[in-house]
């Protein structure tokens, strides 16, 4: 898989205009939900290559990233006319950049894209490292392909529209880049002040958590070995942000993530000796920032069974990534159904 390119932004519209000179095109597309139109576009809009694009809309939100959206953006470029040689630049949340980036690699056998993430989540997370797709069937991202964008460009002006709630599901994901880098960056993040947000210092922990995938990436592109410890808290927590959804209570990505790194980093404590006292501080952080998912005993056989669709599952084991202490990871951990049992009781005992 090649090497995408990572922008720290100084001007969103340079930057942006030197990505899209890079790329020889026909025809410039700009994908962009409901919210990025409205609070994204206006800050490149004076911005000479928009003269020659033309902008595809679609539903914003999670539940908008499935076949029909995709089908529609296909329609789209059809349409208008793209042929194999034109160029999509993803301008949004990872539901954009994800389902976009899906969209580019299989529109003619594969165009050329651009992303430019406008949320947290998608700049530390969506957008970098070449994953793309589209939730199927219930489950999250069932459906999708490696395929690395050319360049991604990260400019936190974009982070200003967002509200915390936001902010802080962007935040859960560079945690985890904490928890399976160094102990002085996790401590760094715990002690990040949400309320006066400094998005300077912002985009500087941004740069360095895009810089932790990047280099695991870069590593394993195909998550056959190690990239598997950017799943930490994914397997509880996709089970997490797929039962919310079921019950029509949907929750951000990052949240859900949060709540399932409690789950997993005490399995982690139990079965791999994560250090009691860090295992105490992240939960601290995670129950004020993040609140709590509800549910009770009689729901644990519904999550379970959402973890046996778990992507990173062998054969009917499902697999966890675990630390031993901040930046030591243990890829390919199994746990019995009676441990994850253990794990949720440990999650709404604590939370």
């Amino acid at each position: 898989m090649s090497k995408q390119k990572v922008i720290i932004c100084h001007s969103i519209n340079e930057n942006l205009a030197d990505a899209i000179s890079q790329c020889t095109y026909d025809k410039l597309f700009i994908l962009v939900d409901e919210h990025t139109r409205k609070l994204c576009i206006p800050l490149i809009q004076e911005a000479g290559f928009m003269k020659d694009a033309q902008l595809i809309c679609i539903g914003a939100e999670d539940v908008h990233k499935n076949l029909d959206t995709l089908a529609y953006v296909w329609k789209q470029l059809g349409d208008r006319g793209a042929t194999r040689h034109s160029l999509l630049v993803n301008l949004g949340g990872g539901m954009v950049t994800d389902l976009g980036g899906f969209a580019a690699s299989t529109f003619k056998r594969g165009i050329k894209y651009i992303n430019v993430p406008t949320t947290l989540l998608a700049m530390v997370d969506a957008s970098v490292g070449g994953k793309t797709g589209i939730n199927f069937n219930g489950l999250k991202n069932e459906i999708g392909v490696f395929s690395p964008a050319e360049s991604v460009l990260i400019d936190s002006e974009f982070l200003k529209s967002l509200d915390l709630h936001n902010l802080l599901s962007g935040y859960a994901e560079m945690l985890k880049h904490g928890l399976i880098s160094t102990p002085e960056h996790w401590a760094e993040l715990l002690n990040f002040d949400f309320n006066k947000t400094d998005y300077k210092a912002l985009q500087k922990l941004v740069a360095k958590s895009v810089q932790i995938k990047e280099k695991i990436v870069e590593c394993d592109p195909y998550e056959t070995g190690i990239r598997k410890a950017l799943n930490l808290g994914h397997t509880v927590g996709h089970a997490f942000e797929s039962f919310a959804l079921e019950i029509n209570h949907p929750v951000l990505h990052g949240y859900a993530v949060a709540w399932g790194m409690v789950c997993e980093l005490y399995f982690s404590h139990v079965k791999t000796g994560f250090p009691k006292d860090k295992l105490r501080q992240t939960l601290q952080f995670i129950k004020e920032h993040y609140g709590k998912l509800d549910f009770d005993c009689k729901h644990y056989d519904r999550l379970y069974e959402f973890m046996t669709h778990d992507k990173k599952n062998i054969a009917d084991r499902i697999n966890f990534t675990l630390l031993s202490d901040v930046g030591g990871i243990q890829i390919n951990q199994s746990a019995t159904k009676e441990e994850i049992m253990d794990m949720l009781d440990f999650y709404r005992e604590s939370m």
